[in-house]
């Protein structure tokens, strides 16, 4: 019986795009079948191998070693007491759950538990999940209950990261008719952080952190605020943490880069995937595999435009006034590179008026962002060049001043090695 070509794409395709939860497990992600590769992979390997001669701490267990194996600083902690982990029944107000990240990975600790939780940002795979048994050293890699929350709608439906805010109860509970927000840098500062700590010394600065929730006559809810952000060992035990901080500076850089890390991964499926589909529709119909069709193109452009707005923080909600930190971690934070011939980072903080001095995510120099596929890339640096030189009229790259972009593009020019040469050229 004759098949069309049409028909047999439009079956092929239908199997992979039925369930959209389930596309990242098929051709040409694979996403529980691929090896990962990452920091984290790395060091499960050498724990296999007996090579780390770890010693547990009294209190802390083997949280400290872990950290320092996959150079993650202890000042990058943040603390949050909202019930919303799979050890939720462990965390509460008085022993929160511990947070560490570096521009890769992020550990999960929860006093008393013999797991620590881990997931990185996988240059081929986006988001990868672990867990560390302290009881027998064992690093393993999850692919089923994580994805439960962590490949759902608050992921856009691929393994990713997110943040909440949430109305939280003096238990630690959520209350749920108070509802919650996923938060990145656009969120703005007044609703962030609902169930988290946050130390600083910023007296001017409104959020949600260090409060809990009140129901009034059953219809409205009062937020009651603990103290001020410059005591917040007061509020939990901390002998039992490497650190008596949950510095909001650490909170504002984390924020960003869970969303931009969930970006870089959305470019990497959705590229794959698109040029997967082309495939198999000029197979079926006989077509020259070597042009990109236009909807290819459009496929890829939809995301780019998307990690574009975010990548030079178009719609960052705007610092009420300026932030400190209550430790080290801005200043650690700033003194990294790489930097250009004048000495000038994408790492360097601003906390005046936003989160960085020169608008455009330090992520530009992950991993996960250089092993992006070629064809994502050849879109992403046209049009950034286009953007950094003012040429892209449209909002909401029109609103970024000229001095941000000029300075932006020099940065770039001097610190990634794979820009097109009509970026050096044109210059």
């Amino acid at each position: 019986m004759y098949r069309s070509p049409i028909l047999a794409f439009i079956t092929i395709v239908s199997a992979h795009c039925l369930c959209a939860e389930d596309r990242f497990e098929q051709k040409p992600i694979e996403y529980s079948l691929t090896k990962a590769e990452n920091p984290v992979s790395r060091l499960q390997t050498k724990l296999k191998k007996g090579e780390l001669k770890w010693t547990p701490e009294n209190k802390t267990g083997f949280l400290k070693p872990l950290l320092q194996g996959l150079g993650i600083g202890l000042n990058s902690q943040t603390l949050v007491f909202s019930k919303t982990s799979f050890q939720a029944k462990r965390i509460s107000p008085s022993y929160p759950r511990a947070l560490y990240f570096n521009d890769e990975v992020y550990v999960g600790y929860v006093p008393g538990s013999h797991l620590l939780e881990l997931s990185v940002a996988d240059p081929k795979l986006g988001a990868v999940f672990y867990v560390f048994d302290q009881r027998d050293k064992s690093l393993n890699r999850e692919t089923s209950d994580c994805l439960s929350c962590h490949g759902s709608s608050r992921t856009n439906y691929a393994p990713g990261h997110f943040l909440r805010s949430v109305v939280p109860a003096e238990d630690g509970h959520s209350i749920l008719w108070g509802g919650s927000k996923l938060v990145s840098h656009s969120t703005p500062y007044h609703e962030r952080w609902g169930g988290w700590y946050a130390s600083e010394r910023s007296p001017n600065f409104q959020h949600q952190a260090n409060s809990f929730g009140e129901i009034i006559n059953d219809r409205e809810i009062k937020m009651n605020k603990s103290n001020d952000g410059q005591s917040i060992s007061k509020l939990f035990n901390s002998e039992f943490y490497l650190s008596p901080h949950s510095d909001i500076v650490a909170l504002m850089v984390q924020d960003h880069q869970v969303t931009m890390h969930n970006l870089i991964a959305q470019a990497n499926y959705k590229t794959r995937q698109a040029l997967f589909d082309q495939k198999i529709m000029d197979q079926a119909l006989g077509r020259n595999t070597e042009l990109m069709s236009s909807s290819t193109k459009s496929r890829i452009s939809n995301i780019g435009e998307k990690l574009l707005k975010y990548l030079l923080f178009t719609e960052e909600a705007e610092l009420p006034s300026h932030v400190y930190g209550s430790t080290n971690f801005a200043n650690d934070f700033s003194d990294r590179g790489p930097y250009d011939r004048k000495g000038r980072s994408l790492y360097q903080l601003d906390l005046k008026r936003r989160l960085l001095k020169y608008p455009c995510s330090y992520l530009i120099h992950s991993n996960a962002f250089k092993k992006l596929p070629v064809e994502f890339k050849d879109y992403l640096y046209r049009r950034l060049w286009d953007i950094l030189n003012g040429e892209d009229k449209n909002e909401p790259f029109s609103k970024i001043k000229m001095s941000d972009l000029k300075a932006i593009k020099e940065i770039l020019l001097d610190t990634l090695m794979d820009l097109p040469k009509y970026w050096v050229k044109n210059n």
